[in-house]
């Protein structure tokens, strides 16, 4: 029995999956329940960051296009609607519970240079002043991630709680957590709760979930575990559907697949 409850600084990653309907438009009564959660696990003491996707499928959805566009201007665009849209959902609600939140928009060439200390300062100051950080790729500007965006944040998000020094990642999917196989093609697919060490058998078992489970697929997430593990942080993945049971989960409940930190 891994002990969940003592964890303090939690990087949550919420994917697009998780905070919009499939028309690309807001989840309203999802976001209020994570919003609602999360907030009390901000007052519990537990310092609370968030790794948000959504920003190109709202922008999308608010544009009223009918399929994701190919072009990167239009996709540049969509992410710029899209971050307003979806920034202004989260400072209004978090808002009614008294709490303020920050927009860090990154790149990859950010946090893969020296710059990456700059990041690490302002996460840093703003979880000192009691504020929600909520991160983003910067996709309006950053041409070279668009080519990779489905399921990037999953490794943003593992890179974000290495340079937070977060004592925990959760990754909330729409999928309980690491199954043995696809459960949505195998019936008698079971759900593994931990994993202890990311070998070949696990990769394997991501790849061939990977085409069909959630947005970014399986494989991305296991890499974020990797990321998030080497760095000693544990990562989880687990259901977003149901946000009240991240209480269970700081209860020590069995939640989804949990990846310990090496």
């Amino acid at each position: 029995m891994f002990n969940i409850s003592d964890k303090k600084r939690i990087v949550i990653k919420l994917g697009t999956s998780t905070i919009a309907h499939k028309t690309g438009r807001l989840n309203i009564r999802r976001m209020r329940n994570l919003v609602r959660v999360i907030s009390d696990l901000q007052n519990s003491g537990k310092e609370m960051i968030i790794v948000s996707s959504g920003a190109m499928g709202l922008g999308i959805g608010r544009l009223g296009l009918r399929e994701r566009p190919s072009d990167t201007p239009t996709k540049q665009a969509a992410a710029a609607i899209g971050q307003c849209e979806l920034m202004r959902f989260y400072s209004d609600l978090f808002g009614e519970y008294g709490i303020t939140v920050a927009q860090v928009l990154v790149t990859k060439t950010v946090i893969e240079n020296d710059n990456k200390k700059n990041v690490e300062n302002t996460i840093e100051r703003l979880v000192s002043l009691g504020t929600i950080p909520i991160v983003n790729e910067n996709d309006t500007v950053a041409i070279d991630e668009l080519a990779f965006e489905i399921g990037e944040n999953d490794s943003l998000s593992a890179i974000v709680a290495t340079l937070s020094s977060a004592d925990l990642l959760i990754i909330l999917s729409d999928i309980d957590g690491l199954y043995d196989s696809d459960p949505r093609k195998d019936p008698d697919a079971k759900l593994i709760p931990i994993v202890k060490e990311i070998d070949s058998h696990i990769e394997d078992i991501a790849g061939d979930a990977g085409s069909s489970l959630g947005k970014g697929g399986m494989a991305t997430k296991i890499n974020a575990a990797k990321i998030a593990n080497e760095a000693g942080i544990d990562m989880i993945i687990m259901n977003g559907k149901d946000p009240d049971k991240l209480y269970g989960l700081f209860e020590n409940d069995e939640m989804g697949t949990l990846f310990v930190a090496n």
